[in-house]
This record gives structure tokens, sequence and C-alpha cells, in this order.
């Protein structure tokens, strides 16, 4: 099988045939390797790259060091991975897109990186992101622009855009990711590839300062959604470092995608009522979700209470800033980016009475979304409220008559997701009249992860968008 040929398959398909022994894993990786040549100079997904490793790895891997006694439904067998780069890789420069570290070399991997490696995985390359994650257009001054494979003048969304970019062209099978504000969604929506934003303590992280913060998360993206549920396989599982941390379910991920069982009642929202959205946006997601109709659902504009949820999220998500960040603000300021010195200097000036009024608007979200979801399976909404922007825009400053002064803004329809912690996925739904992608994001009840992706594989095969990559990168 040609590079060619072995760069379009997917994950699944890539995994089975390395069980089978009918590729090998270090053939994957010199696919991979010739797709990056060909195309990551355009898109600048991918620019950090450690084939020696990935090829010493799969070298003790194919010799039988390390493997498995039963291997599990997440093992990958020797597959390549991008790693985005806010994740630590043991060995390999770390910068988290920042001028702070742009010679950090950590000593040891992030707990999602060693159970990917467990599960063999093989990393070969760091993927793009704005400076530590601030932000939904994936810039920065150690690496420079992501763009949008689909329209290179267009960014390709943030913070996980170049493990989105990375997958849209065909360089990797599967991508990690993480979401505090739809950093998995936003780009996942840009670049019509899956991202998934699990339930808290389904995948692992750290090592952290704040283990106990549901809020930010680590997730799969790929191109469809067998494939991330074959991630979140491989990434999902209790381990002692996170105190949230959850066991590995029962029954696979996989097999709840696999089971593509279409949800009955579906909630969908053009704004969740508190966000502008492009009309275009509005019309193509509202499409895609009438879809499901043909399967038998019922589909009704209907939407939890989300008033006030924003304004919480950015309480928190400063307080988090103020907390985790104080140390670079006070030694090395000079070097960060203006809005993440906006974000924590807006954490200084919290009182403690508005973080506790934060999470009780959280609280009480969260018993809003259980009795909502007694009376829908599914909520559908758009993925971003805006289409791929230009590249040269950092973040859009109004929409719809409403007018925005920092970079937070644009996010409210992701954000208010993020504070449910209920499982999130985005996928694509359509493209514009101009050929730009378009996602919805599908959300389900807390911890129905497995419920989530066979919906999801549902809604995927009916709307009939996804698969249409990797592609090669369009000017």
């Amino acid at each position: 099988m040609s590079n060619d040929e072995l760069i379009r398959l997917t994950a699944r398909a890539a995994v089975a045939m390395l069980r089978e022994g009918e590729v090998s894993p270090l053939e994957l990786i010199d696919a991979a390797a010739e797709r990056i040549e060909a195309v990551d100079g355009i898109v600048n997904a991918m620019p950090t790259l450690c084939l020696e490793r990935a090829r010493d790895q799969a070298i003790r891997l194919e010799a039988g060091m390390g493997l498995p006694i039963e291997p599990g439904p997440g093992w990958l067998a020797g597959l390549p991975v991008a790693i985005k780069e806010l994740e630590n890789v043991s060995g390999v420069r770390t910068t988290y897109a920042s001028p702070i570290f742009k010679d950090n070399v950590p000593e040891r991997s992030d707990l999602l990186v060693e159970r990917l490696e467990e599960n063999g995985g093989i990393p070969i390359g760091m993927s793009n992101t704005p400076e530590f994650g601030a932000g939904a257009n994936t810039f920065n001054e150690v690496h420079g622009e992501t763009r949008n494979p689909w329209n290179t003048a267009l960014n390709a969304g943030g913070s996980s855009g170049g493990s989105a970019a990375a997958l849209a062209t065909g360089q990797v099978w599967l991508a990690t990711g993480s979401d505090l504000g739809g950093s998995l969604r936003t780009p996942a929506s840009f670049c019509s590839v899956v991202g998934f934003r699990p339930s808290p303590g389904r995948v692992a992280r750290g090592p952290t300062e704040l283990p106990f913060n549901p809020l930010p998360i680590h997730g799969p993206m790929a191109r469809n959604v067998g494939d991330v549920a074959l991630m979140l396989d491989a990434m999902a599982g209790w381990q002692v470092e996170d105190p949230i941390s959850l066991p590995s379910p029962g029954t696979p991920f996989q097999s709840a995608a696999d089971w593509r069982e279409p949800p009955r009642r579906v909630a969908f929202s053009e704004d969740l009522g508190i966000s502008p959205v492009d009309p275009e946006v509005r019309r193509l997601c509202r499409e895609a979700a009438r879809k499901l109709e043909a399967a038998g659902a019922v589909v009704e504009d209907a939407c939890p209470d989300f008033d006030g949820v924003f304004e919480a999220f950015k309480v928190l998500r400063a307080a988090d800033f103020a907390t985790t960040m104080r140390p670079l603000y006070e030694q090395h300021k000079n070097l960060l980016k203006p809005d993440i010195i906006w974000n924590i200097e807006r954490g200084f000036e919290l009182s403690a009475e508005d973080v506790g009024r934060a999470l009780l608007r959280q609280g009480k979200l969260f018993a809003d979304m259980i009795e909502f979801f007694g009376e829908y399976d599914v909520l559908i909404a758009p993925a971003a409220c805006t289409l791929p922007l230009p590249i040269e825009i950092r973040w859009p400053r109004e929409l719809e008559g409403v007018r925005w002064d920092n970079y937070v803004e644009w996010l409210r329809i992701v954000s208010a997701i993020t504070m449910s912690t209920c499982p999130v996925i985005a996928l694509p739904a359509a493209f514009s009249a101009d050929g730009r992608p378009v996602g919805i994001q599908m959300v389900a009840p807390p911890r129905a992860d497995a419920a989530l992706l066979s919906a999801a594989a549902a809604f995927e095969e009916i709307v009939g968008v996804a698969g249409l990559t990797p592609i090669d990168p369009r000017g």
C-alpha cells in the first residue's frame, strides 16, 4: 500500500492493519513524515517533530517490548499520533507556544501522553496552539500561524487548531486536544473534523496544580466519530494522580459509536439564547439538525436557561488564570501576549463574592441540565458563532450588531456548555456557499459519553459530510 493510501485510511482501519501485521508502525511513521513534509509548510500545523523518538518507540514495540498481555479496545498498536503543545512529551521540546518556554524540554510526559503510549500510541510531533491555549485562533510568537486547510487565507480556529489542521490534511490519524472555552469544538468546526469534550475525569489530567477543577478537559480529535471513540478508549481510565479520574467503562466507546443509535427527542437552539450567530451558520445548523427527523427523531426548538452562565464562566476562567499564572505575570509579563495579561489582571480584581456567585450559577445550570435531559436526549447548537475567519483577524470585534471588547466574548456558545460539565462533541454539519466548513455541537446528559458517541455516529451517517478529509490545502 502506498503512503498516499496509508494516510487516507481511517484510524480504526490503520490500527486493524497494525494488529494483523499488514503494516508496521515504522511504515506509518514514514507515511506521516512524508505527508507532513508535503503539506505542513502550507498550514503550519505540526511545527515540532520527534520522528527519531517515534522510530525508536516503534522498534521497541515491534520487538515486543511493552506489549500488554491482553491488548484492550484502546490498543493503538503503534499508530502515530499528534500531541497538542500544551501537553508535555518527555524529551521533546514543549513550549506551550510561549517565548517564556521556547527552550523547554520536559523530563516527564503528561498523564495523557503516558496513557496513550501505554496503549501503543506513538507521538510523532507537537501540534500548534495559541500561547498557553488562550484564544480561538492558533497563532503565537514561537511557531507562527496555523492556516485553515479548506482555505489557507483563513484561520484554523483554536486552541487545538494545529491538531485539527493536521487531521484535515492527512498528517496524522489521531490528535489530542483540550477544551476550556471551546478549544476542541471551534477548530473542529472550522476544519471539518470531529472534536470530543468528554465528561470531567474521563481522561486523566496532570500533573496539575488544580486537579479538582472540572472545566479544563483533554479529549480526542479525529476525522470521524468511530476514530474519536477509538482514541477515547486509548485515553480513558483512572489514574491515581488525578483525583476526579474515572475508571475505563466496561463496554468500549467504539462499541457505542458502532451502535449508531439516533436520538429520539432532539432540542435545537440557534444561539443558546446568549450569543449572536452568523445567519448562514444559523440556517445550516438548523437544516443539519432537521435531518435527524428522517431517522424518526422529534426535533424541537428548546434550550435550558443559560442567562448569566457566560458571565460566571468568565469569572471562573479569570480566577484560574490569576491563580496559576501569577508567577509568570510577575516574572515575565513583558513576554506574555496582551490577551493573557488582560485575563490575569481580570482575575486579580475578583472578590470571593464574585467567585461564589459564579459557582452558584454553575450549580444551578447543572440542576437545570439534568431536568432538561429528562425530556430530551441531546441538545444541538452551532459549534461556532461564525464561519472561519481571515487569518489576520485574531478574534471578531462585532457580529449581528453586537460589539465585543475582548477575545473571550465570541466564545459564549461553547463556553456556556463547558459550565454544564456535560459531554459534548463537535461534528461536521455543512459547508457555506463559499465552501467554509460549519459544525454543530451535540450535548448529552452528565456522564453519558457513550450515548453521545452513538447519537453522534448516527448524525454523522445521516448528514453525510464527514470523511471528506484528508485534503490538499487550498489557497
